[in-house]
């Protein structure tokens, strides 16, 4: 620990902007986590809800559960499900429910993309306190009594490059979790597509055996 206080100390000031950066990044990638993980388990729970009443033709009973649903998927579905009573074509369900799709999209994809935003942001403070801490260096060393000039100089160009090796240590992890919220993101977007499919062969498949009879 004390390694690590003495490391964090000789980077100057630039050290805690860039430790903030790194906070604010794993503030946002907890938000995120969270919230796309509760969503993929609403939208599963919700679907498990509905199959009984898509299969057995039960479109109101069906509607109404969506309806009273936050999940993501409650809100695609509440679309197609109103718009079966007024369509006939598969197609203008489907644009319906795509429609209701953009509007859902923004609110998983939202704020995942700062976390890469952060990453280049603690890569370039860390670059700037070294620049900085350099030329404060050779400034100093300017000054400096020639016998002690070499030591000096080299104390501080390892000083000024804690400041790039931290940027780096907060930059990669951001980056990392940056790719597995989009991977996820991807992965529930995915999901809910797969459902709206499900959901219109489920409706087309009844009009047909409604048409036959």
């Amino acid at each position: 620990m004390s390694t690590i206080v003495q490391f964090f100390q000789q980077g100057g000031a630039f050290m805690y902007p860039i430790l903030f950066v790194f906070a604010f990044g794993v503030a946002i990638a907890i938000e995120r986590w969270t919230y796309l993980t509760v969503s993929g388990a609403s939208n599963r729970a919700l679907w498990k809800k509905i199959v009984p009443f898509l299969k057995a033709g039960n479109f109101q009973e069906a509607a109404a559960q969506t309806a009273k649903s936050k999940a993501a998927i409650g809100s695609i579905l509440t679309y197609g499900l109103y718009r079966v009573k007024s369509a006939r074509r598969r197609d203008d369900i489907e644009k319906a429910m795509e429609e209701s799709l953009m509007e859902v999209l923004p609110r998983l994809e939202k704020r995942t993309h700062y976390l890469a935003t952060l990453a280049n942001i603690a890569t370039l403070l860390g670059l700037l306190g070294t620049i900085i801490g350099l030329i404060q260096a050779f400034t100093a060393v300017s000054t400096a009594n020639p016998a002690d000039k070499a030591d000096l100089l080299s104390a501080s160009i390892s000083t000024a490059m804690n400041t790039t090796a931290f940027g780096l240590m907060a930059a990669i992890p951001l980056l990392l979790i940056h790719a597995l919220l989009q991977t996820k993101t991807s992965q529930l977007v995915d999901s809910l597509e797969m459902a709206s499919v499900k959901f219109l062969n489920a409706v087309t498949e009844r009009q047909l055996q409604g048409s036959g009879a």
